[in-house]
């Protein structure tokens, strides 16, 4: 790709928005500025030599969507590939055509890390610390600052500290930092974790030249498998425009995403015996009630889908297996578990999750006091309690991430153009210090990421607007529709121009 280099010294270094992350949520951002506010100024803040975020950095066998590109898919950009479960190089062909189509990719400063970001109120600027990959650190301002850098960290992936691990004589991976020159050709691989990222690894190894493989997994998850091309989609695009039965699918999909998660939490047991006999039904012999019955509901963790279900075929064609033990320790050969078994192993890759971070772990500040997210609240599932021109992507645990994306873009361009009617630029959230909000726990998910993280997140209030919601079509209504000026929002001028102002009305 044609990068765009920092060091060829931008002209300019003062922009009205500027957005952290070339991935989804900064490229679905950056396309909503251009053409909502298409006389803002902007840059995109990459620490990669190439934009993608998750699909660019990771590159494990097999990498793929965990939910369909209808609505993974940004709204303004039709999903036109025949596989609506998409792998990672047709997701990066899709974001690379968005940003070459509309001029966005020189827009983008690669190989520029942003470590810290401190808001000035008499300037009403962002004043951003970057560092280029020589270490050379520079300055750069913006009026607003979107954070689409994700949730997790890039350069620490979760570590489930095995013992014995200097022991083992054959390679372990992280799919965070997946080799390209691994040759796994006739191997025996043990895969640690249960989740899509090991579901993925897993058929995709073992039916590429592994001996065999195993996944180990310590609870069961609960697996849905659908088809890889979806034929309601495919038949649309036959009879109608591109547009037209794009938002079409993505209706259908998005009612379908929401009808069965309230389901799984309303009418558990009824989704656990579909789920179940999906899997009877694909795995035939092969099924075994212990690997497939996890000791919580369907949707309490994010559901992993197997596309075609290609897990399944694997085990069913003997070249993988699943095995629920608890980890003794490694040794020279493998891995010893509690019940004593021994699972041989020439590589072992520990699919083990994630470890999340929060903006980025970008040091923020306001007039050089540091900001403490876990001590804030969500504001319009975007914004922060009292951090003013601050907006940040968290996408849905129940849905596809790129839902949020769009509705938060969307809402974010109806600030900045509301924040120019009224000439003041700066919008803060106001929250009184003595405002009793109810708290709840919107992250009620057992996954062990969430959980190993949760300290770190924002407050969520039990009601709107104080809180990062879940229901993707009750949010796009209300971020459509709510007054910007809503009275919580607080409009303001530089505290500087602001004092004059006082002077002169004090004179008169």
């Amino acid at each position: 790709m044609n990068a765009v280099s920092p060091q060829a010294e931008f002209a300019v270094s003062d922009f009205d928005v500027l957005i952290v992350g070339a991935g989804i949520s900064g490229i679905g951002m950056a396309v909503h500025l251009r053409e909502k506010c298409p006389g803002k100024t902007y840059a995109i803040l990459e620490r990669r030599d190439d934009l993608g975020g998750t699909w660019d950095l990771f590159r494990y066998p097999g990498i793929r969507s965990d939910s369909d590109m209808h609505t993974l898919g940004f709204e303004f950009e039709p999903w036109t590939h025949e596989k609506s479960i998409a792998d990672g190089p047709a997701i990066l062909e899709y974001l690379n055509r968005i940003v070459d189509e509309r001029d966005i990719r020189s827009h983008i400063q690669f190989g520029t890390k942003v470590l810290a970001a401190d808001f000035d109120h008499g300037a009403a600027r962002w004043n951003v610390t970057v560092e280029d990959n020589g270490g050379t650190r520079r300055t750069v301002s913006g009026n607003f600052l979107f954070l689409g850098a994700g949730y997790y960290d890039y350069d620490q992936p979760y570590d489930a500290q095995f013992v014995g691990r200097e022991d083992f004589g054959g390679t372990i991976i992280h799919p965070q930092f997946w080799p390209e020159d691994l040759d796994y050709t006739g191997k025996n691989v043990v895969v640690i974790g249960s989740g899509a990222t090991a579901a993925t690894i897993v058929p995709a190894i073992a039916t590429s030249g592994a001996a065999h493989v195993t996944m180990l997994q310590r609870t069961p998850t609960w697996f849905a498998s659908r088809p890889a091309k979806d034929k309601f989609a495919n038949t649309l695009r036959k009879f109608l425009p591109e547009t037209w039965a794009y938002a079409i699918t993505r209706f259908k999909n998005i009612r379908m995403q929401d009808w069965v998660f309230k389901m799984a939490r309303n009418k558990p047991d009824k989704v656990k015996a579909a789920l179940t006999k999906a899997a009877m039904d694909h795995l035939g012999d092969k099924y075994d009630a212990a690997t497939f019955t996890p000791p919580y509901n369907p949707w309490e963790q994010r559901l992993c889908l197997i596309p075609d279900a290609d897990l399944f075929e694997a085990m069913k064609a003997d070249k993988a297996s699943i095995v629920t033990d608890h980890i003794e320790r490694f040794d020279a050969g493998g891995i010893v578990l509690k019940s004593g078994r021994h699972l041989d192993a020439d590589i072992i890759v520990t699919a083990t999750g994630l470890s999340m971070s929060v903006a980025g772990k970008i040091a923020v500040s306001v007039d050089g006091e540091p900001v403490h997210f876990n001590q804030r609240f969500y504001y319009r599932n975007c914004m922060f309690s009292n951090v003013p021109n601050l907006a940040g992507i968290f996408g849905y645990l129940n849905a596809s991430w790129t839902l949020r994306v769009d509705i938060v873009a969307n809402y974010i361009t109806r600030l900045l153009n509301q924040m120019d009617a009224v000439g003041r630029p700066i919008a803060t959230p106001v929250l009184a210090a003595d405002a009793k909000l109810e708290e709840d726990n919107i992250f009620d998910f057992s996954s062990g990421y969430i959980q190993r993280g949760m300290h770190l997140m924002p407050k969520s209030a039990k009601t709107l607007p104080w809180r990062l919601n879940q229901e993707y079509v009750r949010d796009r209504k209300d971020m459509r529709s709510a007054p910007i000026d809503d009275g919580i929002l607080r409009f303001d001028r530089p505290q500087v121009v602001a004092r004059a102002d006082e002077v002169l009305e004090a004179a008169e």
